[in-house]
């Protein structure tokens, strides 16, 4: 693992691409090990007497050597050196079972054939694997054909011989493990990050139905209660600013609302511009939602007091909160998101829009649901637009 891992840092300084480095980790490394067992059985064939075989075994290191050369330092041609080293591992192998006397001495050099394309398939040369697995069973019809012509040679000594078959087994089922084990890892990290992903957008019940397959995802909820918080004369406040201050100021508020959101146990809806949106009793139904929101409003006042925007200047907000029945669901094939429909929303962004800074307004029906809990201050009634004229009240914060 510490060579896999030092092979890795060292593909990292020269590719930035993290799939391709772990493509070319699938293949490099049994590379690197080959050329070590290759020279350590080139001088055992060539004390037994067969230097042939020792001489095949040697071309094959050198040329495991040379790629694994390649990949350390110049990545982006290292597919080609993968296919190279695939189809030297096939012509190899193949001349190598042919001097021992073919399908009669065993099968243990083309066992390496079999695994060949594969890693070059897995490298990310998915052609190129293709490739190799043609010219693998190439060298597999060539080897019968040319089996009937072959003359036996000696045989190899018994410890050679049995030596070399224990060593290609063991060697191919190891690697073909390391391999599974590899992808299946891979498999299970993309899932995750996938999964954390889709997390980062949905809640998880409505994640798990998604995952499911393409359905409509629609559900309606008798209670829920909905805060919208916006900016004070934000458009003003960034027509002149450096994007990069305006986006990290507010991706650093926004970030601290998120907080708040999963330490209340809301559910962010979405962002607009500058605007945060925020509902408590869905997907999942609780009884206590409206206190949830307005305890989330006010934790939010607090933030605002130590808050100041990227020129020095305090930050303001409009908080407007409403409660009633929603629609809730997912929209749309790409992009989609989570949210809501219904005049219990329409109403909550109008107590916004209508609101006073640094203030939370809201609805009778909030009033009423919270009635002895805080202290409402009634507003003059005002002219709600497709509403009419109503009556606000604004939430005092505890003492």
């Amino acid at each position: 693992m510490r060579l896999f891992h030092a092979l890795e840092k060292r593909l990292g300084t020269i590719a930035d691409d993290e799939t391709y480095i772990r493509q070319l980790l699938i293949s490099y490394v049994p590379a690197i090990f080959t050329t070590l067992f290759a020279a350590v059985w080139t001088l055992l064939f060539f004390l037994a007497g067969r230097p042939l075989l020792g001489w095949i075994l040697a071309g094959y290191a050198l040329i495991c050597l040379l790629a694994t050369a390649l990949a350390m330092t110049r990545p982006r041609r290292g597919v080609m050196a993968i296919v190279g080293l695939g189809l030297a591992g096939v012509v190899s192998n193949l001349l190598a079972h042919l001097v021992v006397g073919g399908f009669a001495a065993g099968i243990w050099f083309l066992l390496w054939i079999v695994i060949l394309p594969l890693s070059v398939y897995l490298s990310g040369a998915r052609r190129q694997g293709v490739v190799v697995l043609g010219a693998a069973l190439l060298a597999i019809a060539i080897a019968l054909v040319a089996d009937l012509r072959l003359a036996v040679p000696a045989p190899l000594p018994d410890w050679l011989r049995l030596g070399y078959n224990g060593f290609v087994l063991t060697a191919s089922v190891v690697i073909v493990f390391l391999w599974g084990v590899y992808v299946f890892q891979q498999l299970d990290l993309a899932r995750r990050r996938a999964d954390t992903l889709l997390l980062s957008i949905l809640p998880a019940p409505i994640a798990d139905r998604l995952k499911q397959g393409p359905t409509t995802i629609a559900n309606g909820y008798d209670e829920v209660t909905v805060l919208f918080a916006d900016i004070v004369n934000f458009t003003s406040m960034s027509a002149d600013a450096d994007p990069v201050d305006v986006v990290s100021f507010l991706n650093w508020l926004f970030s601290q609302f998120d907080d708040l959101a999963a330490k209340h146990g809301l559910e962010k809806i979405k962002t607009i511009g500058d605007a945060y949106m925020v509902a408590g009793g869905l997907p999942m139904p609780r009884p206590d939602h409206c206190e949830a929101v307005i305890a989330f409003g006010l934790d939010l006042l607090d933030v605002l007091k130590h808050c100041q925007a990227w020129h020095g200047a305090p930050v303001r907000m409009r908080i407007g909160v409403n409660t009633g029945p929603v629609v809730a669901g997912v929209i749309g094939r790409r992009k989609f998101i989570y949210d809501l429909w219904g005049d219990t929303v329409n109403t909550a962004s109008r107590m916004e829009a209508n609101g006073v800074a640094n203030v939370i307004q809201v609805t009778q029906s909030v009033r009423d649901k919270l009635a002895g809990q805080y202290t409402f201050e009634e507003r003059p009634p005002m002219l709600i637009k497709g509403k009419g004229e109503m009556v606000t009240y604004v939430l005092r914060p505890p003492s």
